[in-house]
């Protein structure tokens, strides 16, 4: 492994979701990083956030890693979930919630069906 893969994987292992994002959860940079971020932030998810254009390698070197073009990137419990359209996707359907009960990460239940009642 590359130190990024190294330095992501150490990330990812260490916090139970984590966000590669363009920007900060505070101050995204890019309008897909700030719907995930919002998403996320709306839905009082606890996460680490990666701002990317920060460190070169790091940017690069995460498309490696999931095999993965684009940024922003979501990982919940180690595991590659998807960018802004697969969690977009996954937020309407319900399917967002069930991922975290599946994997005992905390959210705001009211918040993620408010965002589906927004959205429907």
């Amino acid at each position: 492994m590359t130190d990024a893969a190294d330095r992501i994987q150490d990330l990812i292992s260490s916090n139970d979701v984590v966000l590669y994002m363009k920007g900060t959860k505070e101050m995204p940079q890019c309008g897909f990083s700030s719907r995930v971020a919002g998403v996320l932030n709306y839905m009082g998810v606890d996460f680490a956030d990666v701002n990317v254009l920060a460190d070169d390698a790091i940017r690069e070197g995460v498309k490696a890693f999931s095999d993965w073009p684009t940024i922003p990137q979501l990982y919940v419990k180690g595991e590659f979930v998807g960018g802004c359209d697969i969690i977009t996707e996954m937020t309407l359907s319900g399917e967002l919630d069930q991922l975290f009960d599946d994997k005992g990460v905390a959210y705001d239940k009211d918040a993620a069906d408010k965002i589906r009642e927004a959205n429907g």
